[in-house]
């Protein structure tokens, strides 16, 4: 029996061996990613014991975690902030639009970039929409407010046609409006990428079924590209719901002017604007307090990563745990 064991033990330290041998190359190619997440991803993650102390810049994290403890008085602060709920909401709500409709205008370019046929064309169209995702927020949003402001080029050509300006800068729906299609124009050429590649993955075999029973584009693509993509599409979607209490900061604060629209200011204050504000916008907010927030907000979005994976696996699809 001991021999047994000690042959099984020497065949798997040979197999793991040769295995790591094999991979050694593609092995080495992981270490910058590695060393980039441990140092600026798990190495901060200390910091967090901010939350529950009265946090002193002088004597540093460990410090004030030894001398200035003060449990949960940060959490309890934050429920009762007078703009906290408030903030909560319009995060949620900005949120979730924010992952249906990106959701469905990724696969939307997707399903139509593939029904291209000319090659060159649809390595054109495919450049030009994923173009913008590399333009920063800084741009993208000096385009849209010198557009859609009420001196741009579209307020002249409605004022042209007898109609009114849009306020699209200052009005709360209208920005809202502006807010979820720059992220569309932004993104969604860069989000299909994925769908394009597991469309292309799938196999001609099932198109040329269709073909022979008749079918027309559009059921060929509701009956066979779409279940193709469905494993994907919904590992997607349960890893960017982690993301629903984020909203895009970077995108309002760019889009309302640094913060300075108060016109518009009420519909899109959401949890990173409250800490922003919180912290250099003279709110009051203390370290701990903001770090409160932030690990609150870091909650949420695990529970629901945790709760829409187990309702995948519940509808029979694969999730990601």
């Amino acid at each position: 029996m001991e021999k047994l064991l000690i042959k099984r033990k020497q065949s798997y330290a040979y197999s793991f061996k040769r295995r790591f041998s094999a991979s050694k190359f593609l092995l080495l190619m992981i270490i910058p990613a590695i060393v980039y997440y441990a140092v600026f991803c798990y190495a901060p993650m200390y910091g967090v014991l901010i939350a529950f102390t009265k946090y002193s810049p002088k004597k540093g994290i460990m410090g004030s975690v030894t001398d200035n403890w003060i449990g949960f008085e940060n959490f309890k602060f934050i429920f009762n902030y007078p703009s906290f709920w408030t903030a909560f909401k319009n995060t949620l709500i900005i949120g979730s639009l924010k992952i249906i409709i990106s959701f469905t205008s990724a696969i939307l370019v997707a399903l139509l970039i593939n029904e291209l046929r000319m090659r060159f064309f649809k390595k054109g169209v495919q450049i030009i929409v994923t173009f913008p995702h590399f333009l920063s927020w800084v741009v993208v949003a000096s385009l849209f407010r010198l557009t859609l402001s009420e001196t741009g080029g579209i307020s002249y050509l409605v004022q042209q046609l007898g109609g009114q300006p849009l306020k699209f800068l200052s009005d709360g729906k209208l920005f809202l409006s502006l807010l979820f299609s720059s992220d569309v124009w932004k993104e969604a050429g860069w989000s299909s990428i994925i769908y394009i590649a597991t469309m292309a993955g799938i196999s001609t075999d099932l198109y040329e079924a269709a073909n022979i029973d008749g079918a027309s584009r559009i059921q060929k693509i509701w009956h066979v590209t779409l279940p193709g993509i469905r494993p994907t599409a919904i590992l997607l979607l349960i890893m960017s719901v982690g993301g629903v209490l984020s909203a895009g900061f970077d995108q309002i604060y760019n889009l309302t002017g640094s913060l300075n629209n108060a016109v518009v200011l009420d519909s899109v204050q959401i949890i990173d604007v409250l800490i922003y504000q919180g912290t250099f916008g003279g709110g009051g907010l203390t370290m701990g307090q903001t770090t409160a927030i932030g690990l609150f907000k870091s909650l949420v979005g695990f529970v629901l990563v945790i709760t829409t994976d187990r309702i995948a696996k519940l509808c029979g699809e694969r999730g990601i745990i």
